[in-house]
């Protein structure tokens, strides 16, 4: 239905011989295109941006920004001039324009650019927009504000990319005219990082959901817990984070979130539209809770903490009451904090267990977390249990779990570790990352499609997909830059471009544009052989 509808509008932009570019909206008149509109409309001049949007035209003239220019807002909420600060903050420091922002239409539409909601304008979806530039305004429009903030990233990305800088730039802040109307493939389109390997400060995780903004991601997977640290205050069993959390991979210095830390990242999160899913590892992935607790254990010890690199060879003790004690505390405080609707359980490589334990312990926890309002998402393993309809199974390696979890009516999320796991060394000169995957090029991470790991009649059974970053060998948040940034885009464009979009010399010729905005940005990315980066 969705796709039918922007057809329409797509027919109704082309075919009617009325060019025009705004139409009704709130207090003020919309001005009217050119005379030439028309003519001009056939020039097929796509703007270069990531990811690829369903529809767009370029109309022949060009948009200059000026110091006389307002962002005004129709209708004002807090929502919306919240999404207009966040334009005015990444505008201002580099044009030196107050770009101040109002709430009343005017008239005259000239050099301004307007943040519409149209609230009978369902059939774009919860994030779609439409954006026209005409050589007098910028004028974004959705039905939800989740749709703007959209389509400020678009509009970021349409500026040249001395928009980035934090400092005042002497550019001329054009924009070629276009219509684009836009609006996503896939629902979940995440990033997952893991900060239980090595752990992250609230501010380097913040600079990182910045970014991945910029290009659409609006799932944000963060990995809480595993062997080598638990990193989440939980307060009704303090010595999980006090203790488990105090190192790291190869002994390094640990840390953790306290729950204000927490709702700090999911607030920061929440304002880019991009919604927090936490991980607790279980029933494997334990052993930093296993070493704080004694009584976790099956034997009543508590072992060493942990700072290798293999997995599998520990478990929560499944048949003792306090286990489900422990994780009912977990789960509710986590829960409390989190004003998303998903909990990842985690559920991969419990190697220590037969399928049936295993399968009776994710069906226990499943209950804990509906319990306290939250649905279940968990690794590829979950699909050996019989989980919940609304659960979803997050494919990383064995493609005939994917396959068997979509016959069955399952939700996927893909992740497949051989095209889109981020630590994944580039090539053998990559210093670090990890290969038991295979190398990922940018190339890799791109020429792969979510249908290739289920069939035409199960893509209705796909939720999204998601790139990971474990963090065995990421210590730092350049680190994790180098090794996300540029392959997090191919991710980006999989999960929100429409596949007949999907053309890797086209994408590369977009991404190679990209490099010059992560210089000004300060982001310490790959500069990968495949791409012909443009200075």
């Amino acid at each position: 239905m969705l796709y039918k509808n922007i057809k329409k509008y797509i027919y109704f932009l082309i075919v009617l011989t009325a060019p025009v570019l705004f139409e009704q909206c709130g207090a003020g008149k919309i001005l009217t295109s050119s005379k030439n509109e028309h003519e001009i409309f056939i020039n097929d001049n796509e703007a270069k941006i990531i990811p690829a949007p369903v529809y767009d035209k370029y109309t022949g003239t060009i948009f200059s920004l000026t110091p006389s220019a307002k962002i005004y807002i129709d209708p004002s909420s807090l929502p919306i001039k919240k999404i207009a600060l966040y334009l005015q903050s990444k505008l201002r420091p580099s044009t030196g324009y107050t770009l101040d922002i109002a709430d009343n239409f005017p008239n005259l539409l000239y050099g301004n650019i307007y943040l519409s909601i149209i609230s009978s304008d369902s059939a774009l979806g919860s994030e779609g927009y439409k954006l026209t530039v005409s050589k007098d305004s910028i004028y974004l429009r959705a039905f939800k504000p989740e749709g703007l903030f959209r389509g400020v990233q678009t509009i970021r990305q349409l500026f040249p990319s001395a928009i980035e800088s934090s400092s005042k730039r002497y550019d001329n802040w054009n924009i070629e005219s276009r219509i684009i109307i836009d609006y996503p493939r896939y629902r979940w389109r995440g990033a997952m990082l893991d900060v239980a390997r090595h752990f992250f400060s609230v501010k380097d995780v913040e600079k990182y959901i910045d970014i991945l903004a910029l290009y659409k991601i609006n799932v944000f997977h963060i990995h809480l817990t595993d062997d080598q640290g638990w990193r989440i205050m939980i307060h009704s069993w303090k010595n999980l984070a006090e203790y488990g959390g105090s190192t790291a991979t190869g002994g390094d210095p640990g840390g953790y979130y306290t729950q204000k830390d927490f709702s700090e990242i999911v607030d920061y999160a929440k304002d880019r539209y991009i919604n927090i899913v936490p991980e607790i590892d279980m029933p494997a992935h334990t052993n930093a809770a296993l070493a704080s607790y004694a009584v976790l254990n099956c034997d009543g010890k508590a072992p060493h903490l942990y700072g290798g690199t293999n997995v599998g060879f520990c478990s929560l003790c499944l048949d003792s009451p306090i286990t489900y004690t422990f994780l009912d505390g977990v789960i509710k405080e986590l829960a409390a904090i989190t004003p998303g609707n998903y909990i990842h359980i985690g559920g991969d490589e419990a190697r220590t267990l037969a399928i049936p334990k295993y399968a009776g312990f994710i069906d226990k926890v499943e209950k804990i977390v509906h319990k306290y309002g939250k649905k279940v998402i968990g690794w590829e393993e979950i699909r050996n249990a019989k989980v919940d309809s609304g659960t979803i199974v997050q494919f990383w390696a064995n493609s005939n779990l994917a396959k068997a979890a979509a016959k069955a009516g399952m939700k996927l999320v893909l992740s497949p570790a051989s095209k889109i796991y981020l630590d994944m060394k580039y090539d053998s000169t990559t210093t670090i990352g990890q290969n038991w995957a295979g190398y990922v090029t940018v190339k890799t991470a791109y020429d792969w499609d979510p249908l290739d790991f289920v069939d035409d009649s199960t893509e209705k059974n796909i939720v999204g997909v998601e790139a990971p970053l474990w963090t065995e060998t990421i210590k730092t948040l350049s680190d994790i830059e180098y090794m996300v940034f540029p392959r997090i885009l191919c991710a980006a464009e999989i999960g929100w471009s429409q596949k007949s979009r999907k053309n890797w010399n086209d994408f590369a010729a977009r991404l190679s544009l990209q490099g010059s905005r992560w210089n000004i940005m300060g982001v310490n990315y790959y500069k990968s052989k495949e791409i012909n980066w443009i200075k």
